[in-house]
């Protein structure tokens, strides 16, 4: 049987198709109307396939170059620039600020503007199955342990490190932060619990039970709304659960107390070293605004039984799949409007199911959609003759090549050949024949990136960048 590798972008609006013939972008633009918008052969034995939300921006890994990141604009049909790196391309992540590519033993982000490299974390726990997840706010969750399930959380934005969550004792096998990156879900490799855990002070929220015998996980995923969760597996059973809004809050309330525990303790210790006047001396001792909120927060958190939080929750709802073994990918989105669960299959079906988040229960499928069919209409995006030679021999031009250092490890970031401009102000300024420069690079990135304001929440997706429209 044909396999099919089903992938969906950031806010579940696109699904990517690919086969060992070809790939193929679809746009979900309702429950009975899903629209291919790209098509290309599979020669070059594409693995890995990311597209930016609903911009141009597609980036792919092949078989061929499994070193090599290709960023592609899809409907100009041009490449953009190919990085290379020390070792194999296991996993991309992408937001609108930050590009992440993960190595077995390294983590590689990019400013997504310009494809500069900002950072990277070395030597982290090898992490052959490349797992990580980055957050729309930029946090970034990967495995520090191969024997057990710690995981650590770090800030790509501003370039932190955070806090280690000591999340299973088992090793991990998903990760997934809800759409706000205020909450980030776990699970290992026994996949028979799921538990939810606050980023800002990694106490644990919720814990999900989702059966009694191990299987493995095959897709993690909150809701667009983030007050669900999704969790699909090897087995028959697509698994919901829902999120506790109190519990939630609870958590996070305990992560203000004790920073405000920890002021007023500061303070206490700053008055202390000073001598107290007479008068001071005299006065009985007041509670400090600090001391008061605390205790304010702790008498709400007893009150709202935090041992009923820690308590293992069933699923909400469910859906049976017709077969089990299949790998299986879900998004919890809205389509025109209507809560939907969306199931990609590796069959090369998509599955739509209906969802009611007000009783749960069974969700009652809706319409299967065929994505398997032959490639028509192919779209080749050829490759430049820059990349053609750096299969044959290292480039060493330095107009086409910026070797970025990193710790132990270098990115290579190639741009490729520009198109040949023949026009009379071209030949007056000589530059028909230079590489692709930085600014023009930037251009074609923003450009890219750039989405149709109507097809997102501009308060929710802001653009990284304002570009002219094709």
């Amino acid at each position: 049987m044909t396999t099919y590798q089903m992938n969906f972008n950031q806010d579940f609006t696109s699904l990517s198709v690919l086969s060992a013939t070809g790939l193929r972008l679809y746009s979900i633009a309702g429950q009975d109307k899903v629209e291919e918008i790209f098509a290309k052969d599979n020669t070059e034995q594409i693995r890995i396939v990311e597209r930016l939300f609903n911009s141009s921006l597609v980036v792919l890994v092949t078989s061929q170059k499994p070193n090599c990141l290709k960023m592609l604009h899809f409907k100009k049909k041009q490449d953009i620039c190919n990085c290379f790196y020390p070792s194999e391309i296991l996993c991309v992540r992408m937001n609108r600020q930050r590009l992440i590519v993960c190595l077995a033993e390294s983590i590689h982000i990019h400013d997504i503007r310009d494809m500069k490299i900002l950072h990277s974390i070395e030597n982290i726990a090898p992490n052959e199955q490349g797992l990580c997840a980055l957050s729309l706010n930029s946090h970034l969750a990967f495995p520090v342990c191969q024997t057990s399930g710690e995981l650590r959380i770090f800030n790509a934005s501003k370039l932190r490190t955070g806090m280690t969550i000591k999340a299973h004792d088992t090793p991990l096998s998903a990760l997934t932060f809800s759409p706000s990156g205020a909450l980030l879900a776990t699970a290992s490799e026994r996949g028979t619990v799921i538990r939810v855990f606050c980023v800002k002070n990694g106490q644990r929220v919720q814990e999900f039970r989702r059966g009694v015998s191990c299987v493995r996980i095959a897709s993690l995923v909150f809701a667009a709304s983030g007050d669900f969760l999704c969790a699909s597996s090897n087995t028959e059973t697509v698994h919901i659960f829902k999120i506790d809004a109190r519990a939630v809050e609870s958590v996070e309330l305990k992560a203000i107390a004790e920073v405000a525990a920890k002021s007023d303790s500061a303070s206490k210790e700053s008055t202390a070293t000073a001598a107290p006047t007479t008068e001071e001396a005299s006065v009985a001792p007041v509670a400090s605004w600090g001391g008061m909120f605390s205790k304010a927060v702790s008498s709400l958190l007893h009150s709202t039984q935090v041992s009923d939080v820690l308590a293992q929750d069933r699923s909400f709802a469910t859906v049976v799949l017709a077969q089990a073994g299949l790998k299986h990918i879900c998004a919890l989105t809205r389509v025109q409007k209507e809560l939907r669960l969306l199931i990609a299959c590796e069959d090369g079906f998509l599955y739509v199911h209906e969802f009611n988040a007000e009783r749960g229960g069974s969700c009652k499928l809706l319409a299967v959609h065929d994505l398997r069919g032959a490639l028509e209409d192919v779209i080749e995006l050829q490759l430049s003759e820059s990349v053609l030679r750096m299969q044959a021999k290292p480039v060493t031009t330095p107009q086409s090549l910026t070797l970025l250092k990193s710790c132990a490890a270098s990115v290579l970031i190639e741009n490729p050949d520009p198109m040949p401009d023949n026009s009379y102000a071209s030949i007056l300024r000589g530059d028909q024949a230079d590489a692709m420069s930085d600014s023009a690079k930037f251009r074609k990135l923003c450009d890219a990136i750039d989405t149709p304001t109507k097809l997102y929440d501009e308060r929710q997706f802001p653009p990284v960048a304002i570009a002219a429209k094709d």
